[in-house]
C-alpha cells in the first residue's frame, strides 16, 4: 500500500486503536535521496543501477518487516510507504526487464503477490493544486507538471494487480483520509459503521464521571497518550506532539492543524523517538503537558475512543472524560447509539472549552491572551465568550462525581 504521511499516520491509529500490530516501512527512495543523492544529476547508467539497487534494498527491508509480522501472534497490518513496482515507472521497459531478469525477480510475483493490496494517493498536483508544495520536503524536487507526470506514471505501474484502490481529489482532505481507511478495511472484512463515511463528521461528548468499571465496556484497548503543543509564530497554526503507546512500546506523531483557503487542513507525521525528542526542545511553555489515557471500544456498531485526562494536569482538566467518534447521522438519531454504561452529558464538538489547545493552557483562561476560539489572524480578546467557556466546562465538572487521587482508581492502569 502507498500513501503519504498523514494518510499512513492515520491508517497506522485506526487500526492500533482496534488492538493490531501495525508495521511502517519507510520510503527507500527517501532514505537514498536524503543521503544526498540527486537522481536528476545522474548520467543515464547510474540511473539504471541506482533504480536497481532501490528494488533490492526496498525488497529486503520489507522482507524485514514481512518476517515479523508472520512471526508475530497478533492481527498485523505491514504498510510500505512505497512497493517495488513504482521502479518500474522510472526506467524504460526494456532496461525494467533487465533490472528483473538480473535479480531473478518475476512481475507477476512482485506485484500481485507480494501486496494484499494496492491504494494509490492521487497528487494534489492533480485537482488540488493549491495544496501542492514541495516547501519542507527535502526531497521533492518537482513542479506541477512533473509531479502530475511521475503520479501517472506510479498509479500505472500497479495495472495488473487485482486489488486497487485510487483516492483521487475530488472531495475535501478529511474525505480523502477516511476514503483511504475505509478502503482497507473494506478489503479487511472489518465492519465499522458509518464512521468513515465520506459525509462523517466527528462529534464529541462530554462523560460523568465517575468511570465504569472495566467488566461494563465491551472488549476494549487502553494506550497512555502525551501530547505538547509547540511554539507556532501565527494564530492560523496550531502544531503538537503526540506520544502514545501501551506497556512501554510507543508512537510518536507531529501534527499540525492550520487555516488554508478557508479549510481546516490537520497534517500528521510519524517521528522517530530522536525526532520527537529534538521536537520536544520547541515546546511552548503557555501549555502544559497533556496526560490521558485513550480507551478505544465497538459499541452498536460505532467506533468510540474515550479520553480519561490524568494527572499531572491542569485543575480543569482533572476528572475530564471525553467521548468521540465519526458518523453521519443526526443529533436525535445518534442518540440510540451512544453507550449506555457511560453518563453522558451533553455533545461538546466544536466547543472551544474543550478543545485540547485551550484545555492545556498553562494561564487561567481569563487572564490568557492564547484561549482559541477558532484559529484566526484576529486577536481572540472576547472575555465574555471565554468566561462562558469556562462556565461551560465547571457545569460538567459539577455533574461528575470526581474519584479521589488517592483512592487508587483515578484512572486505568496500562
Amino acid at each position: 500500500m502507498r500513501w503519504k504521511n498523514t494518510g499512513q499516520a492515520r491508517l497506522s491509529t485506526f487500526f492500533e486503536n482496534l488492538g493490531w500490530k501495525v508495521y511502517r516501512v519507510p520510503e527507500t527512495a527517501t532514505v537514498l535521496l536524503g543521503g544526498g543523492v540527486n537522481f536528476a544529476e545522474l548520467p543515464e547508467y547510474a540511473q539504471f543501477e541506482f533504480q536497481e539497487n532501490l528494488l533490492r534494498t526496498m525488497i529486503q527491508i520489507e522482507n524485514s518487516f514481512f518476517a515479523l509480522a508472520e512471526a508475530s501472534e497478533r492481527n498485523c497490518l505491514v504498510i510500505c510507504d512505497r512497493g517495488s513496482m513504482d521502479a518500474s515507472a522510472f526506467v524504460t521497459k526494456k532496461e525494467w526487464e533487465e533490472i528483473l531478469t538480473r535479480n531473478q525477480c518475476d512481475e507477476v510475483d512482485i506485484r500481485d503477490n507480494r501486496y494484499h493490496q494496492i491504494v494509490h494517493m492521487v497528487t494534489s498536483a492533480k485537482g488540488a493544486e493549491e495544496y501542492y508544495s514541495i516547501e519542507h520536503h527535502a526531497t521533492r524536487l518537482e513542479g506541477l507538471e512533473e509531479a502530475r507526470d511521475r503520479d501517472t506514471k506510479a498509479a500505472e505501474a500497479w495495472i495488473g494487480h487485482p486489488y486497487v484502490d485510487i483516492i483521487d481529489n475530488d472531495c475535501d482532505f478529511e474525505s480523502k483520509i477516511n476514503r483511504l481507511i475505509s478502503c482497507v478495511a473494506l478489503k479487511m472484512g472489518i465492519d465499522i459503521g458509518d464512521r468513515l463515511n465520506v459525509n462523517a463528521k466527528k462529534v464529541k461528548f462530554a462523560i460523568n464521571g465517575p468511570l465504569p468499571k472495566d467488566a461494563a465496556f465491551p472488549n476494549f484497548r487502553d494506550f497512555e497518550v502525551a501530547h505538547h503543543y509547540l511554539q507556532t509564530a501565527s494564530r492560523t497554526m496550531q502544531s503538537r506532539l503526540r506520544k502514545r503507546g501501551r506497556m512501554g512500546k510507543f508512537s510518536y506523531i507531529h501534527t499540525i492543524r492550520k487555516q488554508y483557503g478557508g479549510q481546516m487542513i490537520e497534517v500528521k507525521t510519524p517521528l522517530t523517538h530522536r525526532d520527537y525528542s529534538h521536537l520536544l526542545d520547541q515546546q511552548d511553555a503557555l501549555h502544559l503537558t497533556v496526560n490521558k489515557i485513550r480507551r478505544c471500544f465497538m459499541y452498536n456498531n460505532q467506533y468510540f475512543q474515550l479520553d480519561i485526562y490524568k494527572e499531572p494536569c491542569h485543575p480543569r482538566c482533572r476528572g475530564l472524560m471525553l467521548l468521540e467518534t465519526y458518523t453521519t447521522l443526526s443529533k436525535e438519531q445518534f442518540k440510540d447509539r451512544l453507550p449506555k454504561f457511560l453518563n453522558v452529558d451533553k455533545e461538546v464538538t466544536g466547543d472551544p472549552a474543550f478543545s485540547m489547545f485551550n484545555l492545556s493552557l498553562r494561564e487561567e483562561w481569563i487572564n490568557s491572551k492564547k484561549f482559541c476560539h477558532r484559529l484566526s489572524d484576529d486577536e481572540d480578546e472576547d472575555q465574555d465568550a471565554t468566561e462562558e467557556a469556562h462556565n461551560r466546562l465547571e457545569a460538567v465538572h459539577r455533574k461528575s462525581s470526581f474519584i479521589e487521587i488517592n483512592s487508587g482508581s483515578a484512572s486505568p492502569v496500562i
